[in-house]
């Protein structure tokens, strides 16, 4: 197989996993017909993703690959899922925070998106327990890239121990948030749903965001739509807890009924706001 074959596979297999992962099950007829191949090489692209772990196959087709409830993936695993919403919605989201505030940015992979879009925002005093977002601000700092020389952001990363996501959590954190008070907090989530509320399959990280949702006076959840319906080991918030949730436009519009339902401020980025 010539490497440009094999470029051809990935992309089929990502294109499929998408799909799987969208509408929580596919069937192998539908992807022969949207994929233009056959029946034999979508049987085979099923196969490597059952053997990669993010799919279990069914009788004619494949639905996603059930996680337990305490698995976290890494930083690097998660970035490279859904990079397209998650830059969507960083946009939209940095909207959001006003010059001079103090803002908070918990871990996670759109928070490190949305850090990017708000070295334009001038004289923010940004709190993160993220390793990666403090980072950006960081290399910002020292390239002249985005607001910094007019109006550099002041950055305070928490201590604690480093997860998986490269969040610091745990007593440490805990204790730097408690006496803090923030005009809006930027949460990243491992899942969303109307039962669970918000979750993270993190014990220690639960109670941190916990401690960040209570220090903020306006909370606004950046999670794409991936997260819908997926529930971690620990919930930390209800949903009537957030002020705004900020996804991206692959919500399928059950879904965004249903959530609108339950939270004050939905935005879809790249679609209408639900109120």
């Amino acid at each position: 197989m010539s490497d440009n074959q094999n470029l051809l596979a990935e992309q089929r297999r990502a294109l499929i996993l998408e799909e799987v992962r969208r509408r929580g099950g596919v069937r192998v007829n539908e992807l022969t017909r949207r994929l233009g191949v056959s029946d034999m090489t979508v049987r085979r692209d099923l196969d490597a993703l059952a053997r990669q772990g993010v799919v279990e196959k069914v009788h004619g087709g494949a639905v996603p690959a059930a996680e337990a409830s305490s698995h976290e993936p890494g930083f690097e695993a998660k970035s490279s899922l859904e990079r397209d919403a998650k830059e969507d919605i960083a946009r939209v989201a940095a909207e959001m925070a006003v010059p001079g505030s103090a803002i908070a940015l918990s871990g996670g992979t759109t928070t490190y998106a949305l850090a990017h879009q708000l070295l334009d925002v001038p004289d923010l005093t940004v709190v993160t327990n993220s390793v990666r977002v403090a980072d950006v601000f960081h290399a910002a700092q020292h390239s002249g890239a985005g607001a910094v020389a007019a109006g550099a952001a002041t950055v305070v990363l928490t201590g604690g121990v480093r997860t998986p996501s490269d969040s610091l959590v745990g007593p440490v954190a805990d204790q730097a948030i408690r006496s803090l008070h923030f005009d809006v907090l930027f949460l990243g989530v491992h899942g969303v749903s109307v039962e669970a509320g918000l979750s993270t399959p993190n014990l220690a990280e639960a109670e941190t965001n916990r401690r960040l949702v209570t220090s903020a006076r306006r909370v606004v959840v950046v999670a794409d739509h991936t997260k819908w319906g997926t529930v971690g080991l620990s919930s930390f918030a209800r949903l009537d807890e957030v002020d705004t949730l900020v996804t991206d436009s692959g919500l399928p519009d059950a879904a965004r009924a249903r959530m609108a339902e339950h939270l004050p401020g939905l935005v879809v980025a790249g679609g209408p706001e639900a109120a």
